[in-house]
């Protein structure tokens, strides 16, 4: 299901709330002005929600990452004491299945700042920039022990502050105090293929 028809799934759905409004005030005994106006601001209510939606397009999710990802791109807004800013981590990632194999459906992403993970998110920027392919996972799931190596290479530890959620969210503690979760880089092997037939 595509973005677009999930928020025309979203406006249908505040138009039967509409609907049943309207089935609720044919019932009652409130007055024809007070019945007529609730009608008018619960259409004109999920008109608005509908535009107001278009708006958010594009916008990074505070959601936890995929368990494993291919980095698409990635932008880094440092912390800004003076203006009371706590900095961000956008990235731009896409999921991949355990062959490897891209969904098809990059999605964007925002972390809290922390110098570390800005630090390796700047070093995978710059591989991205020389044409090289990179796959990414968190490593601090509530076990601590992240996902297992996609292609079977080695990647390091990561230092930073682990959450649980790995992608924090706009209500977690970490995510406002400046904490940012652990993610490794490295580079993306092929995607498993299925075993050609025989001629």
């Amino acid at each position: 299901m595509s973005l677009q028809s999930e928020i025309l799934g979203l406006a249908l759905a505040y138009a039967a709330l509409g609907v049943l409004l309207l089935i609720a005030l044919t019932r009652t005994n409130l007055g024809v002005k007070a019945k007529t106006g609730a009608i008018i601001a619960t259409s004109l209510l999920y008109v608005v929600v509908f535009f107001r939606l278009q708006g958010l397009l594009g916008w990074s999710a505070y959601e936890g990452l995929p368990p494993r990802f291919e980095l698409l791109w990635a932008r880094v807004v440092e912390s800004n004491v003076v203006n009371n800013e706590p900095g961000a981590i956008h990235l731009w990632v896409e999921e991949l299945d355990e062959k490897n194999r891209p969904s098809q459906l990059p999605r964007a992403f925002v972390l809290p700042y922390s110098a570390a993970l800005a630090q390796k998110v700047e070093a995978a920027k710059n591989e991205l920039m020389l044409g090289h392919h990179l796959w990414g996972k968190p490593k601090d799931f509530g076990s601590g022990g992240g996902q297992d190596n996609p292609g079977g290479a080695a990647v390091r530890t990561g230092g930073g502050i682990g959450g649980d959620p790995s992608g924090g969210g706009l209500l977690d503690t970490k995510f406002l105090g400046g904490g940012a979760p652990a993610i490794e880089f490295a580079p993306l092997p092929p995607p498993t293929l299925p075993p050609k037939d025989d001629p």
